[in-house]
């Protein structure tokens, strides 16, 4: 079994946060993150965008330090990208920052987000029926509602993010019937009705 890659997931801080706030570059990002390293025009075409525009917004994306060449790839003038970290995170205190530019750029984040897992839950049910039946019940779509303070919200959070991640290091993508597997949590306060 070929080791795990070391999980890096960058926080972001006011800058990157506005590097990012983009859907394309949240696009990009994504793609990138999840079918490796490619060319813009490549991006593009998965995209359905212009090749300028995702060459444009690469670049923007390498400023703020989330993709960098792929210098293993490549002949020429034709440039690859990759991620330059796994995932990316933010903290607290940009919910808590007064500046309304970071307020819209974490709201296009947010929103953006929001709805690549949407996308991605309705591509499941659509696809469900061309996966091998011992998925069905492997697959989960669960809610619940808690009655829990901010403190204790944390805590499930980190709890949840850690179990997460040991099965992340354990993961091994070599063994049989392994395929990628996308976890959405999300968890917020609602008022009630």
């Amino acid at each position: 079994m070929p080791e795990p890659e070391e999980f890096v997931s960058r926080s972001l801080d006011p800058r990157s946060l506005r590097g990012i706030a983009h859907p394309l570059r949240i696009q990009l990002l994504r793609s990138l993150r999840h079918h490796g390293p490619a060319t813009a025009s490549q991006l593009a075409e998965r995209l359905g965008e212009s090749s300028g525009a995702t060459s444009y917004h690469l670049r923007q994306l390498a400023a703020h330090g989330f993709v960098e060449d792929d210098p293993t790839r490549g002949k020429g003038r034709e440039r690859w990208w990759k991620p330059a970290h796994q995932g990316t995170s933010f903290g607290e205190e940009l919910y808590k920052n007064p500046d309304p530019e970071v307020q819209g750029a974490l709201d296009v984040v947010m929103h953006e987000v929001a709805t690549i897992h949407t996308q991605e839950l309705a591509t499941w049910f659509a696809t469900r029926r061309d996966w091998d039946e011992s998925w069905y019940g492997a697959a989960d779509m669960s809610d619940f509602t808690l009655h829990l303070p901010p403190e204790q919200l944390r805590e499930l959070s980190a709890k949840l993010h850690e179990l997460i991640d040991q099965y992340r290091v354990a993961a091994d993508p070599e063994a049989p019937g392994a395929a990628r597997v996308r976890m959405h949590l999300h968890a917020f306060p609602q008022h009630e009705e």
